[in-house]
């Protein structure tokens, strides 16, 4: 039974390095994740004014409850998204004139529900180029705080992001949601809140969801990062396709990521899960059944289910995945395509995607559009369809640069058991 140890979150690591920076304090994050987007998010934060010290099982940062040490900077948020959403917000409640910009991939993804809420707390922000994206400017004065309506069913990060915020404020925050997607993401946040000294309180009155935030800011903590769910997702999906075992140690029954739903979603297709307090095992039994799916809930593992649907025994529909269409690129047509390439039929709609059983056939080439998770979860299909390539294999940097190595070590023989595999080369 391998064990397989994951990189830590990378929603868990942003969320604390927010959090480590606005508290009092000295704060230590224990395995955090290292890696593009997180190692982005650090190097903002040093820009800002904020000392990170980084060794290789923990990081350290001197929390500035006042805001940035820096009067005026400007701030390349790279591929992060977290980063791009996060760090505008922790700026705001600062003094000074703060310029944050990204990458093209980055550019293109949305970003005005946030500002917008932002401006409507009288934050002086400005889109330099186009109105909703990056690149923008905020010439922070502190933020009042008060109330606030959002619309968070693009990304669940705009309302975190709010939230996080609002200890920060003189008077707090009160935040209505008028749609919201991918909320066990904002239960991450709230957990962390809470666990970094913060009055977060959730009310639903059955006509909408309001958030309460409490001023007072932030304490300093020692705060261990658990395995990343996402990334665990994979490795689970491996062993239900392959018939073998893997457990994930330190994901269990008192997980904070939501995304180790993804395993239900095994169990209803055949696999045998076993959830322990500290560990997460899954057996593939040479059964996957097809399904249909709601996974609004865990639609960054869409890619994942996607690529093993086709050796299903029966249709499988994901529903309900709408924002997958503005992640890093939209991963339903990315999948959909990659799907085709490998002679699969497959239907999309507005927010879903319905794949039919059939043998993929060997040799392709998978476009990735430079997502992480494109290449991860079609990994997974390599492990049955031997020839399979990647025009960029190195994009799984932003989450887990030592993917291709971690994975073959665990799957390697079933690889080099077929006339080929999955090529990074």
């Amino acid at each position: 039974m391998p064990l397989v140890h994951i990189p830590g979150s990378k929603s868990i690591t942003a969320r604390a390095l927010f959090l480590a920076a606005a508290a009092d304090g000295v704060t230590t994050l224990v395995r955090p994740l290292r890696s593009d987007d997180t190692d982005g998010f650090a190097e903002g934060l040093t820009r800002l004014g904020y000392r990170v010290g980084r060794t290789p099982d923990s990081w350290q940062v001197d929390g500035r409850p006042q805001g940035p040490a820096v009067a005026t900077a400007d701030v390349y948020c790279r591929d992060g998204a977290t980063t791009a959403r996060f760090l505008p917000t922790l700026a705001a409640a600062g003094h000074g004139t703060y310029r944050f910009d990204a990458s093209a991939q980055m550019r293109r993804r949305p970003l005005a529900p946030l500002t917008r809420a932002l401006r409507d707390l009288g934050v002086d922000l400005v889109h330099e180029e186009a109105e909703g994206h990056h690149p923008l400017r905020i010439r922070a004065n502190g933020v009042a705080g008060g109330a606030v309506t959002l619309d968070a069913g693009q990304s669940s990060q705009y309302l975190t992001a709010l939230l996080l915020l609002g200890p920060l404020t003189r008077d707090g925050l009160r935040v209505t949601v008028t749609d919201l997607v991918s909320e066990p993401y904002v239960e991450i946040t709230t957990a962390m809140m809470r666990a970094f000294g913060a009055d977060v309180r959730r009310e639903d009155d059955g006509t909408g969801v309001t958030y309460t935030v409490a001023p007072g800011g932030y304490r300093a903590t020692t705060y261990a990062v658990e395995p990343d769910a996402s990334t665990a997702s994979y490795f689970f999906a491996a062993a239900a396709l392959t018939g073998t075992e893997v457990t994930v140690p330190g994901l269990g029954a008192g997980a904070l990521q939501g995304d180790l739903r993804f395993v239900d979603v095994l169990r209803r297709m055949g696999a045998r899960v076993d959830v322990r307090e500290d560990r997460t095992t899954v057996c593939g039994t040479g059964e996957l059944r097809g399904l249909t799916v709601n996974m609004r809930d865990i639609s960054d593992t869409m890619p994942t289910l996607a690529a093993i649907a086709p050796f299903a025994s029966g249709p499988v529909r994901i529903e309900d995945v709408a924002n997958t269409r503005v992640k890093e690129c939209d991963r339903l047509d990315a999948c959909a395509e990659n799907l085709r390439r490998l002679g699969v039929d497959v239907a999309t709609g507005p927010d879903w995607i319905e794949i039919q059983p059939g043998a993929p056939t060997a040799g392709a080439d998978i476009t990735t559009y430079g997502d992480h998770r494109v290449v991860m979860s079609f990994a997974v299909t390599g492990l049955r369809v031997p020839g399979i390539t990647f025009d960029d294999p190195g994009c799984v940097r932003k989450t887990f640069p030592d993917f291709h190595t971690e994975f073959g070590a665990v799957f390697g023989e079933l690889r080099r058991g077929m006339s080929g595999g999955p090529s990074v080369n």
